[in-house]
Order: C-alpha cells, then structure tokens, then sequence
C-alpha cells in the first residue's frame, strides 16, 4: 500500500509543506510516483517519518536527523526505546501538573483573577520552564515571562516565517534574511543575552511538544532561520573573498555551526567566573574556538586574515552571536597566549 503526501500528512499530524520540506532537504523522500506525478509513500518512507518525528521531539535538529539515520548509528527499534523513555518523563510531567490545577483550583478566588485558561497556560509554561531553569533564573529570562506585547512580537514573527516557507522563500531571499536577523536579534533579547540561557532554551524547545505546540515554532522554522541567518553572514565573507575562498567556506560554513553557541556558553561562564585566559580552561577554550573557525574559514592565514577584516568592519556579523566586549577582549587574551605557545592560528 502506498500513501500519497496528503494522507501520509494527515496520518503523521504534520503538514504537506512539511513533507515537501523534508524533501527538499533530502531527509524523506518518495520511493515512487504515480502516473499523474503524485509523491507515493512506502511503508519504509513512513518508518523514516516515524523516526524523523521522534527524534526531533527528543532535541535532534534535523541535520543531525539525517546524519543519525543515514549513517545507521540507531535501529528503529532503539528509536521507539528512547521514545518509551521520553514519553515515560512526560506522564511524570504530566502527574505534577495535574496535582498543580488542583491546586490552583482549589485556590481560585472571585476579582480580577485571570480566567481558568489562562491559569492553565501560565501553569503548562512554568511546569516546563521549572525543568529547565532554575527560580533565580527564570527571574532574569524574558521569554519567560507572561508579556503580551512580547507574545505578540514572536507571534508575528512565526506568521512571517511560515508564510515565507509557505512561498518557498529561498534562505538566500532579502526578506528570508532580514526576518532571521529580526528574529535572532530578538532571540538575543528574550534570552537576557546569556548564551546559556539559549542553549538550554533551544533543548527544552526540542525536548517538549507543548512548548512547540504553544509557540508554532516547529523544526522546519527553525531550520529555514538558522540557514537564512547563516545567508545573511555568507553574503557579507562573500565580498571579501576570492571566489576558491568562498566556494571552500561555504561549502563547510554548516559542517559544525551547532557547536557554536555551546562554545559561547562556555566562554560566558569562564568570564563570569573570572578563570584566568591563561589557564587550563581559557587555553581549552581557545582551542576549541581556532578549530571551529578553521572548519569554515580554512587554515590559510592569509585567508583568516580576510574574515578577521570582516568581522571589524561589518557590524552584522557580530549580531546574534551572544558576544560581550568582556568576552571579545577575554577570548583575544586566551587566544594570543595560546598563539604563542603554538603558533599562528586565529579566529
């Protein structure tokens, strides 16, 4: 039995565009055609979308999707293990938040109390927001709080997002990258600068179906800014390099960008806690900071000289990148010691 992508996107709870997107990307293919030119779907083809749909709950970015299924690193069935194991955490979730509307309900008061929806909202987003953050945390984090007109901003930004991907809006498209800059930038703001802030957020916006349920920011958004933002830069290192440079550099730009912002994570906390550039973790670091950069920009110093102009020049590249002058000026203190004990290399 074969399905067409309207019954198989009927039956997955997902959309057409999101099938097609799938496609596009080379993550889920069509085994076959109808005679009219109709996508056939196999019974394999609906294992892989099984696959794909709950790897990506459990915090897999699609790239890492495919690269998992295609090198064979997971069975089908250590897939469904690790889902019987999410889903196990989600009834606990599920338990506390019930004994939480309890009390809540018991504790309803007549005024100018919110009604019971938004008592319920407010409760589903703290119950998956005490998972992740902290109390002194979730004080200081934005996206957080209860704030319309934040609400309302991310909002309009998901409706211009899936409108564009509802046009197949290329990534490389002027209106594609100005969206991803507005929405990084505001991204930036939400998360109060903190890159680890960001990296936590992005796990539990993968690890929780609710979440992505309330904000209508699904994978293929997230996958559609990240590229286009990513656009934005390549256009800019494009200006500055010789054609060889940039066909090398992009075809490499996306190989490790997903280690990024751990990296900066790490780099904020060291300057938070005042670890020395020069010691054990400022040089780990800084290592790890001259491998990342080395894996798009190559190791032809006079090559990293040319992102190094660009990066001073161009005040886009340095949006959405969670980087402090603090932290520039602690980084260039560790990289400039690791230099000299190692020789040339930069970021």
């Amino acid at each position: 039995m074969l399905l067409q992508t309207g019954g198989l996107a009927r039956h997955a709870g997902v959309t057409v565009r999101t099938l097609h997107h799938y496609e596009k990307i080379g993550l889920l293919l069509p085994s076959a055609r109808s005679d009219a030119g109709y996508r056939l779907y196999s019974q394999r083809d609906v294992q892989r979308l099984y696959a794909i749909q709950a790897l990506t709950r459990m915090g897999l970015r699609l790239a890492e999707v495919r690269e998992m299924l295609e090198s064979g690193m997971l069975s089908l069935g250590q897939v469904i293990d690790r889902q019987m194991t999410m889903l196990r955490e989600q009834i606990d979730q599920a338990q506390r938040l019930h004994a939480r509307l309890a009390t809540l309900r018991s504790g309803l008061q007549t005024g100018d109390e919110p009604d019971l929806q938004t008592w319920l909202t407010t409760l589903e987003m703290m119950t998956m927001y005490d998972k992740w953050f902290s109390p002194d945390e979730l004080t200081q984090l934005p996206f957080a709080r209860q704030d319309p007109l934040r609400q309302q901003a991310w909002r309009d930004l998901v409706a211009e997002a899936t409108e564009m991907l509802a046009r197949d809006v290329a990534p490389e498209a002027p209106e594609a990258q100005a969206l991803a800059t507005c929405w990084m930038e505001t991204l930036e703001r939400d998360t109060a600068g903190d890159p680890a802030f960001l990296t936590r957020l992005n796990a539990m916006h993968h690890a929780e179906p609710e979440m992505q349920r309330q904000t209508g920011i699904t994978p293929a958004i997230l996958d559609f800014i990240t590229r286009a933002f990513a656009e934005s830069k390549l256009a800019i290192y494009q200006r500055y390099l010789t054609p060889e440079e940039f066909a090398w550099t992009r075809a490499h730009y996306f190989d490790r960008m997903m280690e990024w912002p751990p990296l900066v994570a790490r780099l904020n906390e060291a300057v938070r806690s005042e670890a020395s550039p020069q010691g054990e973790e400022g040089q780990a670091i800084a290592a790890a900071w001259l491998t990342l950069f080395s894996s798009f920009a190559g190791t032809d110093p006079r090559t990293q000289m040319k992102f190094r102009q660009a990066m001073a020049e161009e005040p886009h590249l340095s949006k959405g990148t969670w980087m402090t002058t603090p932290m520039l000026a602690w980084l260039q203190q560790a990289i400039g010691t690791l230099m000299q004990a190692h020789g040339p290399a930069s970021r």
